[in-house]
């Protein structure tokens, strides 16, 4: 809704067809989303030529768009103090058990915050395994795209991938033992890989 709302300040005259491709999302959920916001008095709609229609908020929509933006920050903000919360108790619980050289598995803002809590504590990230990543390196570390690229000896793997975490950590487990797989509740997975405390 937030980026609906945005697209049509921007440019209230574009296509239906182009907002879809613009969100990422099918057109006839634009359509909804558009009709909803007009009923809800969010939006105008008025006829533009060659039989398309302009649409532009209304003093509530940019009321509605305000309070998205807050929510939106409020809840982002929230995501990573939890997720820097989280990483840092990993990374500190590698260091514990005397894993100095980690992997992180996944290309994700979630490597960013976990490469960041490993400087905090002298391990060292190697490396970063993402199967999907066509950049060389992330956040100044190599990028492979699958372990056995990598040459370089790691002792455990950190999961950062996001949204398939949870084939990531299976694959990971499997290969290289729970026990040498760390990762965070945030993500969601049933199960914790490790549990904090004496190994």
């Amino acid at each position: 809704m937030l980026g609906l709302l945005e697209s049509v300040e921007r440019d209230g005259e574009q296509t239906q067809r182009r907002l879809a491709s613009e969100l990422g999302v099918a057109l006839g959920l634009i359509n909804a989303y558009l009709k909803r916001c007009v009923t809800k008095g969010l939006m105008k709609v008025s006829e533009a030529p060659a039989r398309r229609y302009a649409y532009y908020l209304t003093p509530q929509g940019f009321a509605e768009k305000a309070r998205l933006t807050v929510e939106y920050f409020s809840h982002s903000f929230s995501l990573f103090r939890r997720a820097r919360g989280e990483y840092g108790a990993l990374v500190n619980e590698a260091a514990r058990r005397g894993f100095s050289r980690i992997v992180l598995a996944g290309v994700s803002d979630l490597a960013e915050i976990a490469t960041i809590c490993a400087l905090e504590v002298s391990v060292k990230v190697v490396a970063v395994v993402d199967a999907a990543c066509v950049n060389q390196r992330f956040v100044g570390v190599p990028v492979f795209g699958s372990f056995d690229e990598l040459q370089e000896p790691f002792d455990a793997v950190v999961i950062t991938a996001f949204p398939n975490a949870g084939d990531v950590w299976r694959e990971t487990c499997a290969r290289f033992g729970a026990d040498r797989v760390f990762v965070p509740e945030l993500l969601g997975l049933s199960e914790p890989v490790q549990k904090m405390g004496p190994s």
